[in-house]
């Protein structure tokens, strides 16, 4: 797997997940703390995210980070 990949899907989770939790970008952006634009753009691997962010997004997502990381869709 080449790293362009590896972030797209993490962001395909973050997508997933946060649909099933019928979140938008804007209430997701808020309960993290991170701008709607940036997490916009992780959804669509233009925007890479750091650990810190990943850990805010998966608090946010009430979901481990592991879940952010998983490969296997």
């Amino acid at each position: 797997m080449d790293i362009e990949t590896f972030y797209e899907k993490i962001g395909k989770n973050i997508k997933k997940i946060r649909e099933q939790r019928h979140l938008t970008q804007e209430a997701l952006a808020e309960k993290s703390g991170i701008s709607q634009d940036f997490l916009g753009k992780i959804e669509v691997c233009i925007n890479r995210p750091g650990l810190k962010t990943i850990f805010k997004l998966s608090k946010a997502l009430e979901v481990e980070p592991s879940e952010l990381l998983k490969f296997d869709n």
